[in-house]
């Protein structure tokens, strides 16, 4: 392999595993979104020039992290000859240390920017999808999936909040511990959002994105060092419960395999165990939130030996409070699932059928999959086969696609 090709590969590994770490550090560094993501570029284009001719340093993030400064330090220069105000600014970064070292626990870049994203002076619906996109680097396409929106809308609510915290100079910094349970539910709905991506990609040719559901995890587990709240526990149960399945998701030629039929010896039993006893954890406030009862439910699933054996009583029970107390239409849909396996198909067709006339989950795909599963039991195959190809339509993620497309098929 020649050089430039294994230079070429060690930049596109680093941009895939730190890329958001590094725009993270560069933001603390410079304060500003924009400028931080230019120098951030500059830096890796830079790095396959001089990472051919210097060979590749033993710290590539460092190394880039202290790139992209200086670049954006030469572009505040340019400036500076026509807007004598960026001077200050140019004192300010020339004076910082060039290595920004090892990262203290309490300290991450990137918890740092997800409080920044979710300050409480930024309009609520933009907090979410501006974390999404600056922290873990999701396209506005993906966002707009997990929301249910259109993608100019999204791209709208992310330039008015970076807008914002220009504006208004929000700090870029953990909040004092007094400060974190105000803002607590926004960043746990944020880590949740990237880990169900990784879960679940909305697009791509794969089922899962481990990087994505790993840097979930890790971010949950500072968070409950800031502040075990039992949510925070909850969420990080949640999120190892289900991680916890990934190895049998999908086969190995990458097809999607659906719970029901997923070999349960490849599920993770120390990810299970650990989350069991952080939900027991959870459980013992007596402060009971949605994730844990999600985490509870997820349990269920992960202690049966079968889907035949599993306790779907108390999952629809589970369903039902959580419904009851933070009503979604997904969460309505989960219960309609679930009811199916307890009291049959009918029963669970009529729930998803009450949702969709509602107007609710027309655009998502896993609602029109449910309907045609459920009419397939019936034997109505010509319902099956329309919602099944309504289904297709809404669905962009290559496993799941050829998921439904053998469904297809199987009714001929």
């Amino acid at each position: 392999m020649s050089t430039e090709r294994r230079v070429r590969l060690e930049v596109e590994a680093v941009y895939r595993r730190d890329s958001r770490r590094i725009l993270a550090t560069l933001i603390r560094l410079l304060g500003d979104f924009d400028l931080a993501e230019e120098a951030m570029h500059d830096a890796f284009f830079i790095a396959v020039e001089r990472w051919q001719r210097d060979g590749i340093p033993d710290n590539p993030r460092a190394w880039l992290v202290s790139a992209g400064r200086f670049k954006a330090i030469d572009a505040l220069r340019r400036r500076a000859r026509f807007d004598r105000s960026q001077a200050d600014l140019i004192m300010l970064l020339e004076g910082q240390a060039q290595d920004p070292g090892e990262e203290q626990l309490l300290a991450d870049d990137r918890l740092r920017l997800i409080f920044t994203c979710c300050h409480p002076a930024l309009a609520a619906d933009a907090q979410v999808p501006l974390t999404l996109r600056e922290v873990c680097d999701l396209t506005t396409e993906q966002i707009a999936h997990a929301f249910l929106q259109s993608p100019a809308t999204i791209a709208q609510r992310i330039v008015r909040a970076k807008a914002k915290i220009r504006e208004a100079k929000i700090p870029y910094q953990v909040p004092e511990r007094a400060e974190l349970p105000e803002r607590l539910e926004t960043v746990l709905r944020v880590i949740y959002l990237v880990f169900n991506e990784g879960y679940s990609a909305s697009s791509g040719d794969a089922v899962t994105t481990g990087e994505l559901m790993d840097e979930a995890i890790r971010l949950g587990r500072l968070v409950a060092q800031l502040l075990p709240d039992a949510e925070v526990l909850g969420l990080l149960a949640l999120m190892l419960l289900q991680a916890s399945r990934q190895q049998a998701r999908s086969d190995a030629s990458g097809e999607l395999v659906l719970l029901d039929e997923q070999d349960r010896r490849l599920w993770d039993r120390a990810q299970i165990d650990e989350g069991c006893q952080l939900l027991q954890q959870a459980l013992r406030s007596r402060q009971i939130g949605p994730y844990s009862l999600q985490a509870a439910i997820a349990a269920v699933h992960a202690e049966a030996p079968s889907a035949e054996a599993t306790d779907w009583h108390e999952i629809v029970g589970l369903y039902e409070v959580l419904q009851r107390h933070w009503p979604s239409p997904v969460v309505e849909l989960n219960r309609a699932a679930a009811l199916a396996r307890r009291d049959g198909a009918q029963a669970g067709l009529q729930a998803v059928e009450a949702i969709l006339a509602r107007g609710e989950l027309g655009d998502y795909h896993l609602a029109h999959a449910a309907r045609a599963e459920l009419h397939r039991q019936l034997g109505n195959l010509e319902q099956a086969r329309a919602a099944w190809q309504q289904a297709l339509a809404l669905t962009r993620q290559g496993p799941e696609r050829r998921h439904i497309e053998r469904r297809l098929r199987e009714l001929g």
